[in-house]
């Protein structure tokens, strides 16, 4: 993709966040599909591409009111929305459609309106993972990093800086579900999930969506908003079973998403400003860190620890909070995707001064899939 060729110029999240008891999912995919449309100065009819994950792209559109020329229904975990970015922009430059609002909406705390959790029996989950006794994602995840930790001879406390340093950024965002300081004794003493992740290492159950908006850089600079323009996208995927990953330590696809990205970015690591790693546990910025290149193998936790991801580091990370502190509904990589944007037009409650450039990076299922977007402000 040529860098610079699409702009995001509508980005919004949902009216309430948090708990939401009287809204649907589908009217969580309008709601901030209005709010992003509002933001961008559009109308339903001024869009003609719908991408979305949850639901179908035939159900929003049909909600929405818009008959489009180009359809992404790719769903693939929480990394979706990176997905969709990536798709978009290559839809734009092909010339399949002018505008995309991108939407994401769950009931992930209410349950209004959502389907179940379960995987059918007959999938490879369903007949070679669950008869062993996993009971979702705090089950699983513990598989690689078990494997983490000894490789590299870390402890829970590692991953207990995480959720500590996350929980100071969002103690800036007024929106985010907690607040309150946290003590590394807090998150080791909260009850225990599944070894070695306490509650507080653990993502949040909420509701909530966002939505964006994009088009062509050309088209950009004629909006209300300040674009914020894609200069580089990756994607991957390796496996649905996390017994299966090639290397526990290390995600083939993160690895592969990121390089990608910055390839086609043409950015080196220390111009990178501002940082968002989907963080549904604890230990997934430690991979990411790893795994984009920002920091060598083992050597993550010790990163965060000396505080370069915290306020006033040299890369500041998760800076709404992340699914640990802001907000988490299931699928996390929306709500990451709205960071970036906030951050590049200097109005995210935490702001990074002069933050230039943000790379956005998200998974899918446990380990299973990956995306990665890289954002600038400046102009093409």
């Amino acid at each position: 993709m040529k860098q610079k060729s699409v702009g995001v110029v509508g980005a919004a999240e949902t009216t309430k966040m948090g708990k939401i008891p009287d809204v649907s999912v589908i009217g969580l995919h309008a709601d901030a599909a209005l709010n992003a449309l509002a933001d961008a100065g559009l109308k339903p009819s001024d869009i003609d591409g719908v991408a979305c994950a949850g639901i179908s792209p035939v159900e929003l559109a049909h909600y929405m009111g818009i008959t489009p020329t180009y359809a992404d229904g790719t769903s693939v975990g929480g990394c979706s929305f990176m997905l969709h970015v990536r798709h978009a922009a290559a839809a734009i430059n092909e010339g399949l459609c002018t505008t995309v609002l991108i939407t994401h909406g769950e009931s992930g705390r209410s349950r209004v309106g959502s389907s179940g959790f379960g995987r059918a029996p007959s999938s490879l989950m369903g007949q070679f993972e669950m008869p062993y006794g996993v009971a979702g994602p705090p089950t699983m995840f513990t598989i690689p990093v078990l494997r983490y930790l000894k490789t590299y001879g870390l402890t829970a406390e590692d991953l207990a800086w995480v959720a500590v340093i996350q929980r100071e950024w969002a103690a800036k965002n007024p929106r985010a579900s907690f607040k309150d300081p946290l003590t590394v004794d807090d998150v080791l003493g909260a009850d225990m999930i599944a070894w070695p992740f306490t509650k507080l290492m653990c993502c949040l159950v909420t509701d909530g969506g966002g939505a964006l908006i994009l088009t062509s850089a050309e088209r950009a600079k004629d909006f209300p908003q300040k674009p914020v323009y894609v200069l580089g996208t990756g994607e991957s995927v390796e496996t649905p079973l996390v017994s299966q990953m090639a290397d526990f330590t290390s995600s083939k696809a993160f690895r592969v998403s990121g390089k990608k990205a910055f390839d086609e970015s043409g950015l080196a690591h220390a111009d990178v400003d501002h940082l968002m790693i989907y963080d549904a546990f604890a230990h997934l910025p430690l991979y990411g860190l790893e795994d984009l290149g920002f920091c060598k193998p083992g050597e993550a936790a010790g990163f965060i620890r000396e505080r370069n991801t915290a306020i006033g580091g040299k890369l500041p990370l998760n800076t709404n909070g992340g699914g640990l502190s802001y907000m988490h509904s299931g699928m996390y990589g929306m709500y990451a995707l709205q960071e970036s944007v906030r951050q590049l037009r200097g109005i995210a409650p935490a702001q990074v001064p002069g933050a230039r450039t943000s790379v956005c990076h998200g998974v899918g299922g446990m380990f299973a899939a990956s995306g990665t977007v890289i954002f600038s402000n400046e102009a093409p």
